[in-house]
């Protein structure tokens, strides 16, 4: 049967897959989220910019979406994988370990955020019960874009992360209680109320139940016959099967999602669930933030600037004032208190869902629901602008207090500086005072800092993932460099950096694995050392010596071993024999 070649279906997938073919490599090579990328695409190709002129310029239709209802359901598919994904990375015990800041940090910054921006909409005419789901919604920050900003393990990052998971768990009871007051809107009143809670309770805790003891035993069949496509349709199932349970019971399909997520996140599948469902989440998430990006009129936004201007920045600056005076309260520092607070400010992806529920619930009227979904999507868009805005309000802000200790050059000329001061970190230094080598360590954890002060290390604060931080520790004069982050993506970016203004520097960098430790022999380490290479290798040595081999030949058998698979890396980052950068000996003092 042929084919239509103007079928609608046809030419929107066309763009859809197109933009993400080149939206998510381009933004990646600036190290911009996609999220801003497809957002963009939408408006360019929707109905309110390109897909307008169809009719003077009919080769448009094939580059534009034709039909933005179409895609609806592809875009809220794209949510409720979303809302699985962070299921998946939250489990039940994750959360148990973090639940102090996650359900104290995070609580109070989404609940006094809430209530602040709902209550300056119910003074300017706002209905209460629509001002309750405008206040919780606009207080919502972005997990999709504020996490790769500033990742999880650094100073930011940690706080970061623990208000947003409390905020992807808030999503639960929030859709809950709009959906839940739907037909309080419709005059059914508290009966109806208390039968939609009952149902929905009910089927949460079935699902539970049902999950604990189910999902082990059919991801493990699936995982038996070793067949990708099964893997991926059982997890697909269960996501489906999860969602339409609740939506059956008057919640929120993404309820059913996020707490599939969770029950997988107990199993021992779900890392190999959350690869297999990566691309299709991806994939999914980019039509949800396409069809945003259609929702958006510039010529409206041109005609109501003033109001749209007014409205992002009045959230923005309370949820940016709430977020650092919480930080603050609770004994970060000012700078990482105010940059946290300026990169949480604007609105998320979530808020859209929020909206929708909120518009769905009748607690808002369409107009309303649409200026604020505008509001939202532009906040989304500026979101790394406020993260680069951010850090120079703390640097202002650290400069005008004192900030940390600085960091003398003249300690780091003297020996070895040192980044990352965990448990790596911390036995080199160990190891560095036993044979009296001067040494500097750099951590960004300023509670790590002040506990490895105490116990007598040289330990300054500082992040490098600022620009500046680097030119501060004068590497020039130091005899060698060792980076022991726990971050590839930045510690093959530092090393790239620093050999390419210190040429005979020795850098010796802690690496994940082969593949990682070959991109930092590419990028100019001296020696890069894989955590699972030399773990291996003491495993070896200790059963060897155990069955009777004696030491001596244990030892010439692991140095052996040890240099054919640093030859293999090094053959794998395309460097002959050893690297490029001239060995350095450290000269005894």
């Amino acid at each position: 049967m042929a084919l239509d070649i103007r079928n609608s279906g046809l030419s929107d997938a066309l763009v859809v897959l197109g933009s993400a073919g080149l939206v998510i490599p381009a933004f990646a090579r600036f190290k911009i989220s996609p999220v801003i990328g497809f957002i963009l695409v939408g408006i360019l190709v929707g109905p309110n910019a390109l897909g307008s002129m169809v009719d003077r310029y009919p080769w448009l239709y094939f580059v534009t979406i034709s039909n933005t209802h179409a895609i609806e359901p592809f875009a809220e598919f794209g949510i409720i994988l979303l809302l699985f994904s962070i299921g998946l990375e939250l489990s039940f015990r994750r959360l148990w370990a973090m639940r102090a800041q996650v359900f104290g940090l995070g609580a109070a910054e989404l609940l006094i955020s809430g209530l602040v921006i709902g209550a300056a909409l119910y003074l300017m005419g706002q209905a209460s019960s629509g001002a309750v789901g405008l206040g919780l919604a606009l207080a919502l920050s972005s997990t999709a874009i504020v996490l790769p900003l500033a990742g999880t393990t650094s100073a930011i990052g940690r706080g970061a992360f623990a208000m947003l998971l409390f905020e992807d768990l808030a999503l639960v009871p929030i859709i809950f209680m709009l959906g839940a007051l739907a037909p309080t809107a419709t005059d059914e009143g508290w009966t109806g109320l208390a039968d939609v809670a009952i149902a929905g309770g009910v089927t949460v805790v079935a699902l539970y139940l049902a999950g604990r003891f189910m999902l082990p035993r059919m991801f493990g069949q699936a995982a038996r016959t070793k067949s990708p496509e099964l893997f991926l349709a059982a997890s697909l199932l269960v996501v489906i099967v999860a969602s339409l349970a609740t939506a059956a019971a008057g919640l929120s399909p993404i309820v059913g999602a996020l707490l599939a997520g969770l029950l997988i996140a107990e199993t021992d599948y779900h890392e190999e669930v959350d690869a297999i469902t990566a691309p299709f989440k991806g994939l999914a998430l980019g039509v949800f933030l396409i069809s945003v990006g259609m929702s958006l009129d510039l010529r409206l936004v041109a005609r109501y600037w003033p109001e749209l201007l007014a409205a992002i920045s009045g959230v923005m600056l309370v949820k940016a004032v709430v977020t650092t005076l919480l930080l603050r309260f609770s004994g970060t520092r000012p700078g990482v208190a105010a940059e946290t607070g300026v990169l949480m400010a604007s609105p998320s992806e979530t808020t859209l869902i929020v909206l929708g529920a909120a518009g769905t619930a009748g607690l808002i009227q369409p107009s309303t629901a649409a200026f604020w979904t505008t509001v939202t999507a532009i906040g989304l868009t500026i979101t790394p602008l406020l993260a680069k805005g951010g850090r120079l309000v703390a640097r202002r802000i650290e400069a005008r207090v004192g900030g940390p200790e600085p960091i003398e050059p003249a300690v780091a000329s003297n020996g070895t500086v040192v980044i990352g001061f965990g448990r790596v970190g911390r036995t080199i230094a160990d190891m560095l005072r036993a044979h009296e080598k001067p040494y500097l360590a750099i951590e960004a954890d300023i509670d790590v800092v002040n506990t490895a002060r105490r116990e007598g290390y040289n330990v300054q604060f500082g992040d490098v993932a600022r620009s500046d931080m680097v030119d501060r520790l004068n590497l020039g004069h130091a005899k060698a460099l060792v980076i022991t982050m726990d971050d590839p993506v930045l510690s093959v970016r530092l090393t790239k950096r620093v050999r390419g203004w210190v040429p005979q520097l020795p850098i010796i960098v802690r690496a994940r694995d082969a593949a990682h430790a070959a991109a930092l022999y590419r990028a100019g380490a001296t020696d890069a050392v894989p955590e699972t290479l030399e773990s291996s290798l003491q495993l070896s040595e200790a059963l060897l010596v155990d069955l009777g081999v004696g030491v001596g030949p244990v030892i010439a058998s692991i140095h052996e071993k040890r240099d054919e698979m640093r030859k293999s890396i090094k053959d794998a980052a395309g460097l002959e024999r050893e690297p490029r950068i001239r060995r350095v000996r450290q000269v005894e003092a």
